[in-house]
């Protein structure tokens, strides 16, 4: 009997650990570059913005704006008329949402929190703001900077440039809101879901999971498109890990750009620096290997996030999306991660988020902006200087940014005073 009391007091304590204690942001940002590097040796590196402006444009075609040739897959097929079951990046986004939910539930945080009403025009003004800056920098923190520069691009770096002062603008203005601006900021509660209710939510969530991964493995349909589908399911799984891992860990990038500046809190960006070092490692592993070599070809597309943002576009859309972020409260991923966790306030953000970003991307590709280099230009860094110093450069800098963020720490010389 008490070797059963010993087994069980075991269980609990492997439980609390997984599912109730809040992850080391070290941690969490490992666990999410290992998730990042096995999603780009599945299919494809992830992001949080192509979700987004699929749902955007999923629902401009639905009152009518968008026709259903509007957007066309890699076969020439009409996305548009495809489930948003089936698109990559909508997939992505569920599953991103949906791991949030999971762990957010099975921890006992999940619960419908309603802010103040001045916070419902800020979640407006923020989305708008982030999908242009996403349009301009051709990715938000994640497309545009974490796995872009994970992916040996230079577009990661400059929109780094960029949001850095867009965050602190975003900061300065909070500050001066808080400061002078009193309106709106009644009416916000929270509506607590009992715990075995939220209990028996993450595991309908989990096996809601299994099942769609299940039905994407038995899916038959063309050949074609068969793999398509089929390949889906390990997208689904790895992208519910990373939201899991996110929400456990209370993992937003944004923090990382804006703790250093407020507080001098450094815990974030040194994760965040972290996590992209380990990334670029396997980016290299997997675009540069020697089986790629003998066969010809990389195990991953070399072009994956290389977009044509190396200039103006991504700097200034690193501004104009850090600025948004800071009115939101969270990043592209740290937005999705807090929906799931049932933060209102980011409910509102995701279609304005959404339908701007698909605005303003249906405006670039009809002009070919980015194809015509009007935002900057294609750099894949291997391409400049090998692969060697290329992953020499990612690590310096995210040595540097280590050690900027830990003096600072100690010093508090790049605090933004109030």
């Amino acid at each position: 009997m008490e070797d059963l009391k010993i087994l069980w007091q075991k269980i609990k304590d492997l439980y609390r650990a997984f599912c109730q204690d809040e992850w080391n942001p070290i941690l969490t940002g490992i666990v999410v570059a290992i998730l990042t590097i096995l999603i780009m040796a599945w299919w494809r590196p992830w992001g949080a913005v192509g979700a987004v402006r699929n749902w955007g444009d999923w629902m401009l075609y639905g009152v009518g704006l968008y026709g259903p040739d509007r957007f066309v897959d890699n076969f020439g097929d009409p996305i548009l008329t495809q489930s948003i079951l089936f698109n990559t990046g909508s997939v992505i986004g569920i599953g991103l949402i949906v791991g949030a939910f999971i762990s957010a539930c099975l921890g006992g945080q999940f619960a419908l929190r309603f802010p103040p009403i001045r916070e419902y025009v800020k979640a407006m003004i923020a989305g708008v703001l982030m999908g242009v800056g996403a349009a301009l920098a051709a990715g938000c923190n994640v497309g545009g900077i974490y796995s872009a520069i994970g992916n040996l691009a230079a577009n990661g770096f400059a929109m780094f440039i960029g949001i850095i002062p867009g965050v602190l603008l975003g900061l300065w203005l909070l500050y001066k809101e808080m400061e002078h601006v009193s309106w709106g900021s009644g009416g916000s509660y929270t509506l607590e879901i009992p715990y075995v209710v939220q209990g028996i939510l993450g595991l309908a969530g989990l096996i809601g999971i299994i099942w769609l991964a299940n039905s994407y493995v038995n899916f038959s349909g063309d050949s074609w498109y068969m793999d398509h589908i089929t390949s889906l399911s390990g997208i689904i799984l790895l992208a519910t890990g990373i939201g899991y891992a996110m929400q456990r860990g209370r993992w937003c990038m944004v923090q990382g750009f804006r703790e250093p500046h407020m507080t001098g809190d450094c815990k974030m960006a040194k994760s965040v620096a972290i996590s992209i070092a380990i990334v670029a490692v396997g980016a290299v592993v997997l675009k540069y290997s020697v089986e790629a070599r003998l066969l010809g070809e990389p195990v991953l597309n070399p072009m994956h996030y290389v977009r044509g943002t190396f200039g103006w576009g991504g700097v200034v859309g690193g501004f104009i999306f850090g600025l948004g972020a800071m009115l939101a409260g969270g990043c592209g991923s740290g937005t999705l991660w807090r929906v799931g966790e049932g933060q209102i306030k980011l409910w509102l953000v995701v279609p304005f988020f959404a339908l701007s970003n698909s605005l303003m991307i249906a405006w670039f590709s009809h002009y070919q902006f980015e194809q015509k280099g009007y935002l900057g230009r294609y750099v894949y860094l291997p391409d400049v200087m090998g692969y060697g110093y290329t992953l020499a450069l990612i690590l310096g800098f995210c040595l540097v940014w280590t050690l900027i963020v830990s003096w600072n720490e100690d010093s508090n010389k790049l605090l933004l005073p109030m």
